[in-house]
């Protein structure tokens, strides 16, 4: 296992049942996500990163206010349907479509091991994100997806020991990326759905 990836949760380890999607497992497991643009260096990304931070604490915020009744995000999200403000059903969709983004981003990155990481960014960002953003939004992404490092440069300090042991091998790099990417399309595909059947997007 890469060394930053055996730091946080893997979206592997974050349980689904028939109930849902764990929610303290799974906000546990974003938040690693969180961390993976520090090691892409650029301050352009802090945009990103706010707007992720931003919606694990109102998703948490509604764990936290009503922990019997959010076990699961779907049960969270069921519970919060019948009040006024849906404040963590909102923030956990901007939160899907944040990871979804970078999930994206990273999967092009493994499927062509030549193309740039501002390429792959890209086109994910012309898939996922932009539709949802205004000019001005769509203007700064367009300068954090020019600021990403090399793949190269990216690659070795996702395999570096941040203790000062050997790195771990590209191969079990990508390895051990590729099962986390994996694990964390599923938990989004099921999400979307469960947010589409239940029309739990409206107005948002």
């Amino acid at each position: 296992m890469a060394p930053y990836l055996e730091t946080v949760k893997s979206f592997v380890d974050v349980r689904v049942t028939d109930a849902g999607v764990d929610t303290l497992e799974f906000l546990e497991a974003a938040q690693g996500l969180v961390g993976l643009f520090d090691l892409l260096g650029s301050a352009a990304f802090s945009v990103v990163q706010s707007d992720l931070r931003g919606n694990i604490a109102k998703v948490r915020a509604r764990y936290d206010a009503a922990p019997a009744q959010s076990a699961t995000l779907e049960q969270l999200v069921e519970n919060e349907k019948t009040e006024k403000k849906r404040t963590a059903t909102e923030g956990l969709l901007w939160l899907l479509r944040g990871l979804s983004f970078t999930c994206k981003a990273l999967q092009n990155s493994q499927a062509n091991k030549s193309e740039e990481l501002a390429a792959a960014f890209t086109k994910s960002y012309e898939g996922t994100l932009k539709k949802f953003h205004n000019f001005v939004v769509k203007g700064i992404f367009a300068v954090a997806m020019k600021a990403c490092p090399y793949r190269a440069d990216f690659y070795t300090k996702l395999a570096a020991d941040p203790t000062g042991g050997p790195p771990a091998s590209q191969e079990k790099l990508s390895e051990e990326l590729d099962r986390w990417l994996t694990a964390l399309a599923a938990i989004v595909a099921r999400l979307d759905e469960f947010y589409e059947k239940g029309g739990h997007a409206k107005g948002f």
